[in-house]
């Protein structure tokens, strides 16, 4: 048995849009995080410790040390994740959206597939055809629940600038050609299933028409869908054969979920 991991981390350092802070408390001050935390409950303990009091004094530890802590503060759409319904509005096919906590874990852990689309160039998007194009090629029959994984090769560019501006984007027709075959979720190792900003907000500006924004997103309006976004390490993945697991994080009320995403050959 082999495991890959086909997840991208979180990471202060890494280019990013939004911004993304892990608070990191080492050793040697955990101590003194420790003592404000706790006296920090009652007016009274918030004297004392400005006054200097401890609880805990770094003398009383072996080798002066605490626990470590990391705090960290980053939208659930950075890192590998999963997109719910509640992420592209509030109802979908007439009902109030479902939320990342509600993801049917069943849907998690599946056999998986994966098509190629390497030869994309920036803003083209992969369309029902090519979806049908590429499973030929490998002579392979999607089954409902299998979990299908959209190649770019973007991920390479994680890190940089690059990784927002430089990918194909996902048609609606893709996304009708998966759901009729009883796909629950797929996934992208780009940011988005939607072509970059910079494509889609330039068309909006000139033609002033709503269709251009975030089409793929729009339509978990009209059917609801899972997938999967920031994935990686995708080329080391067999066409098929392997099985996915895809839990997400359970994060109450949220649209998106971090999950380890690992495929198991």
């Amino acid at each position: 048995m082999k495991i890959i991991d086909l997840s991208l981390p979180i990471d202060e350092k890494a280019f990013e849009v939004h911004k993304v802070q892990i608070e990191r408390v080492d050793h040697k001050a955990g101590v003194e995080k420790f003592n404000r935390v706790i006296m920090g409950k009652t007016l009274l303990g918030k004297l004392k410790y400005a006054l200097g009091k401890r609880i805990v004094k770094k003398e009383d530890l072996p080798d002066e040390e605490f626990l470590s802590l990391e705090i960290v503060h980053s939208p659930v759409h950075i890192g590998t994740h999963l997109d719910y319904s509640f992420h592209y509005g509030s109802l979908s096919e007439n009902r109030p959206s479902k939320t990342a906590d509600e993801i049917p874990l069943e849907y998690c852990y599946q056999d998986g597939v994966r098509l190629d689309f390497s030869h994309k160039l920036p803003n083209e998007i992969i369309r029902a055809q090519d979806i049908e194009t590429a499973l030929a090629k490998i002579n392979y029959k999607l089954k409902p629940l299998d979990i299908v994984f959209l190649r770019t090769g973007a991920d390479k560019s994680w890190g940089t600038p690059k990784y927002f501006s430089d990918y194909p984007g996902v048609d609606v027709s893709a996304i009708d050609y998966l759901l009729d075959r009883g796909i629950k979720v797929f996934g992208v190792d780009t940011m988005g299933i939607d072509r970059p900003y910079r494509f889609m907000l330039k068309e909006f500006l000139e033609k002033k028409d709503t269709k251009y924004l975030y089409p793929a997103h729009f339509y978990g309006r009209k059917r609801e869908f899972i997938h999967i976004e920031r994935l990686a390490n995708l080329e080391k993945l067999p066409d098929s054969g392997f099985k996915v697991v895809c839990f997400p994080v359970r994060i109450k009320n949220t649209g998106a979920a971090w999950a380890r995403v690992v495929a198991i050959v």
